[in-house]
């Protein structure tokens, strides 16, 4: 069996440290994405069940202002058009009533 070159050795190890920075990205990615899930889950639980209505009233009109301008393809605004159209049911929003009731 022929030994390897001292280039052959450096070309594999160059190789593993890219898969390795390859794959240390991809955890990254799926670690941030997964933060946003998780954010973006307890500001909607919060719209749909918290009990301080003076609180669930200041995210719904905080999201209805940001959201907007944050948001710049279609698509995506029609995912949130519950939030930034109508209001979500149970928030008060949208309804004359500001009791927040179903």
């Amino acid at each position: 069996m022929a030994r390897k070159t001292i280039e052959q050795r450096l070309a594999e190890l160059d190789a593993q440290r890219s898969a390795l920075k390859a794959r240390l990205s991809k955890t990254e990615r799926n670690n941030d994405m997964r933060r946003k899930v998780l954010i973006g889950s307890l500001v909607l639980h919060h719209l749909e069940t918290a009990n301080d209505q003076e609180f669930k009233q200041q995210l719904d009109d905080w999201l209805r202002r940001e959201l907007p301008g944050f948001l710049t393809r279609d698509n995506d605004k029609a995912l949130f058009d519950d939030l930034i159209g109508q209001g979500l049911p149970g928030t008060g929003v949208g309804g004359d009533s500001g009791q927040g009731a179903p």
